[in-house]
């Protein structure tokens, strides 16, 4: 079977701060122009969602579902991301966690589960609640073992695992008994596999990557690609996750986790980003308003890192960076990625090349400069795959910029004056 790219964490039409446009056969069909054969529904503990789900959707048996209709070949896994806001060990904890079901029963079962416990789930696509972390775990063993945890986004200071504000330092520490059933985590737009592979402790936990898509547009902005032996499974999809068996987990797809939001410190309003060890002199402190500064996840792995990055093994799952073709197309042109240029020419690309995910990885250079209307969108996705690009880093909720152009662009000789 061919490599499938996988996506696991995105939301939808009912979570805050969400597009309207985010409907199941609409991600399907964007699925399908991105590249992406299997993606999670996001969202599904939301009764409005839930019921799209199970009107819109069918099950075949393998534990994933494709829209009714038969119209995509789009396949989705129940998922679904939560808060859990508690108090543990004398500190408030907040943390971001994935939960996944093999099937709508037991999809529904955990929701009767969290209403039973008082948990309004109606109020965001993503519920508040305040259960623990180990607490779900054990929800999900109890109702399915086939159900799987993993910790959302890790590193994000405010709501995660590792989160500098309110996270743990360690796995253990959070789950106590039942860790064991934590198999993997997400490591976040804000952090990559080398920061993570510092940590000696997540030297047998998988990492996956994942788009937490707000829009159909950031779907798939990171991924996984994995291969299986057979037809696509749910159980052979964790399988494979789980044993990081580098023939069928291929890669993880990764957005440069330095244009995350929360890579470097920092203080927005006063516009103030640091490295750690410029934020360590500073005693963490802004150095323009004296008040404390966002931690972010750069300095957070180095706190609790046991290696330097030089001494990462180079035997775990590999991983790409990528940048978004419609941010490559709207770099090219120096215009905005939601401008009508941009989209006319993404529209353009996707028909003469085919999906997005084989622009940016795999179809020759030369090609690519055949197909389009500047030879710029060329330049920069040869400049993306070789990793010639200008970063600066994000902080405190401000999002980092990549640039694909770090030593200018083309001249193209019609734009040459002749005198």
């Amino acid at each position: 079977m061919p490599e499938q790219i996988v996506d696991l964490h995105i939301h939808s039409r009912y979570s805050r701060a969400c597009s309207n446009r985010l409907e199941l056969p609409n991600i399907a069909n964007v699925c399908v122009e991105k590249g992406i054969n299997i993606v999670s529904t996001g969202d599904f503990t939301h009764p409005f969602w839930f019921k799209d789900i199970q009107d819109l959707l069918q099950e075949d048996g393998s534990g994933f579902l494709k829209l009714r209709d038969g119209s995509s070949p789009t396949m989705f896994v129940i998922g679904t991301e939560i808060s859990c806001v508690y108090k543990h060990k004398d500190k408030v904890r907040r943390l971001h966690i994935l939960v996944f079901a093999p099937s709508i029963e037991s999809a529904g079962a955990f929701i009767a589960a969290l209403e039973d416990r008082g948990v309004n789930l109606k109020s965001d696509g993503r519920p508040i609640m305040g259960i623990s972390g180990k607490e779900i775990v054990q929800l999900c063993r109890d109702i399915d073992k086939r159900m799987v945890v993993i910790p959302a986004h890790a590193w994000t200071p405010w709501f995660a695992v590792f989160g500098s504000k309110s996270g743990y330092d360690s796995l253990e520490e959070c789950f106590e008994e039942l860790t064991p059933d934590i198999f993997a985590i997400e490591t976040g737009l804000s952090s990559d596999p080398p920061m993570n592979r510092r940590l000696s402790q997540l030297d047998k936990i998988a990492l996956v990557s994942n788009s937490d898509a707000h829009s159909l547009e950031k779907l798939g902005r990171e991924a996984n690609v994995l291969r299986f032996d057979s037809e696509a499974s749910y159980d052979k999809m964790w399988e494979i996750i789980k044993s990081g068996d580098r023939k069928k987990f291929l890669y993880t797809i990764e957005f440069y986790p330095e244009e995350g939001m929360y890579h470097y410190d920092g203080h927005r309003e006063c516009k103030v980003s640091m490295k750690p060890s410029e934020t360590k002199k500073e005693k963490e402190i802004c150095p323009v308003c004296k008040k404390k500064l966002t931690i972010g996840v750069m300095h957070r792995v180095d706190d609790l890192a046991d290696r330097k990055e030089k001494e990462v093994a180079n035997s775990f799952v590999p991983y790409r960076y990528i940048v978004p073709l419609r941010e490559i197309i709207a770099n090219s042109f120096e215009v905005g990625a939601t401008s009508k240029k941009v989209e006319k020419e993404y529209r353009s690309m996707l028909q003469k090349l085919g999906n997005e995910f084989a622009i940016l990885l795999y179809i020759e250079i030369e090609k690519i400069k055949k197909a389009v209307s500047d030879e710029n969108i060329a330049t920069g996705i040869e400049n993306m795959r070789q990793g010639k690009v200008k970063i600066i880093s994000g902080y405190d909720g401000v999002y980092g910029e990549v640039d694909v152009f770090p030593k200018g662009r083309v001249v193209k000789y019609s734009q040459l004056k002749l005198d």
